[in-house]
């Protein structure tokens, strides 16, 4: 038998604030046509203020809890993907433990950028199988809105804010890919690229600073390393792209989405697309798009899955599971 890391629950929160593209004309050299036509985003969410990543990140977990049928008591980990953080310390994960009211076990927050949540996702899955938590809440939040240049029309479009939860349960498995639960996961880095995709803010400059893309740059090396790693994963887990429901990759930009999807040769009916919506959540857009493919009847029990993302770092990675 082996042990797998079972998706028992799943939820999503988004601030209540929707910021359509058109909002952006009135300060900004740009219009709905040009936000559309460049990265497929039509409207975001802004959080309001005072609310905060870990508010955010704690609200998606009350509904991953709920739709598990899961008490907080029954919890042992908790696993925050993110890169806006309230304080650089205490971690977010340790606030939204406290505003959970879970005072046993342990929580941390992983920081990979956009890849945060597959990175967050592969270590609680290393907990898991190692026998160190039964049950762990994994979860990616941001609020990028905090860290935009709002004169630079080629990034501040591009972002928004939510946060989306899973619960992972320990269940023994037969070995194959038949298993529910995560089958495989693939990790990567490169930190010759960071100048990429970076904030120029930090305990180093003593500001929080603002997002800085080479966005044709990241593009490049976006469909590439997002297919490769997607293929390690499927190789890992001894699945091929046929065997695959649904691909749920990081929602950035829908050419970076089409383009990665056309080099695994798996058709856009078979991609879950939420980056019209809600822009990119960096770390919270794939448990967004997870939670929201399963309230739109895509995402079924039993199937498989793919997802992958790339962030600054540049990291990457990808992970397949049953869901």
């Amino acid at each position: 038998m082996t042990l797998r890391a079972v998706v028992i629950g799943c939820g999503h929160y988004l601030p209540s604030r929707v910021v359509e593209n058109a909002e952006f004309e009135k300060t900004l050299d740009t219009d709905d046509t040009w936000i559309r036509s460049r990265s497929g985003i039509e409207r975001r969410h802004f959080a309001a203020e005072g609310e905060t990543t870990s508010q955010m990140a704690a609200a998606a977990a009350r509904r991953a809890l709920e739709d598990a049928g899961r008490d907080i008591s029954d919890v042992d980990a908790i696993v925050l993907a993110t890169s806006t953080p309230d304080l650089t310390f205490p971690s977010a994960a340790t606030m939204v433990q406290a505003e959970l009211g879970m005072q046993q076990g342990f929580a941390f927050d992983i920081q990979a950028v956009c890849a945060g949540f597959v990175y967050a996702l592969s270590n609680a899955n290393g907990l898991i199988a190692s026998g160190q938590a039964k049950r762990v809440l994994v979860i990616g939040a941001e609020t990028f809105s905090r860290i935009m240049d709002w004169t630079d029309r080629a990034t501040c479009v591009l972002f928004g804010d939510g946060a989306g939860a899973l619960l992972l349960e320990a269940q023994e498995g037969d070995g194959t890919p038949a298993d529910r639960g995560v089958l495989s996961t693939d990790l990567n880095s490169d930190g010759r690229y960071r100048d990429l995709l970076y904030v120029d803010g930090g305990v180093s400059t003593g500001t929080t600073g603002q997002l800085r893309m080479q966005g044709n740059q990241v593009f490049r090396h976006a469909v590439e390393k997002l297919a490769a790693t997607a293929n390690t994963a499927m190789e890992r887990a001894g699945v091929t792209a046929d065997d695959i429901d649904w691909v749920v990759p990081h929602q950035a930009n829908i050419r970076i989405i089409q383009g990665t999807a056309k080099k695994l040769n798996l058709p856009m009916e078979r991609v879950v697309v939420t980056v019209q919506d809600h822009g990119n959540t960096s770390a919270a857009s794939i448990p967004l798009a997870l939670s929201v493919g399963r309230e739109r009847g895509q995402i079924k029990q039993g199937d498989l899955i793919v997802t992958e993302a790339i962030g600054g770092g540049l990291a990457w990675g990808a992970v397949v599971l049953r869901w």
